[in-house]
């Protein structure tokens, strides 16, 4: 993946988590898959990059999808 694909990728996955996730901040998901690009980024194996960020970024965010509140 190429910058290009990697921030496409990132939008692609955030736009996914907002849909998902629509009682969420969108502030917060996105900080929340930049964050999991940011750990995934020096991967070797690129192919799975969007999903191992979007399994990552659901993990980030809050738990019962309320901000705030945690179980």
């Amino acid at each position: 993946m190429t910058e290009s694909e990697d921030a496409l990728a990132i939008r692609h996955v955030a736009e996914r988590l907002m849909e998902e996730h629509p009682q969420l901040d969108a502030g917060l998901v996105r900080s929340s898959v930049q964050t999991a690009y940011e750990e995934l980024r020096y991967a070797r194996v690129r192919t799975y990059l969007p999903v191992l960020m979007e399994r990552r970024a659901k993990d980030l965010l809050p738990p019962d999808g309320h901000p705030g509140r945690e179980t």
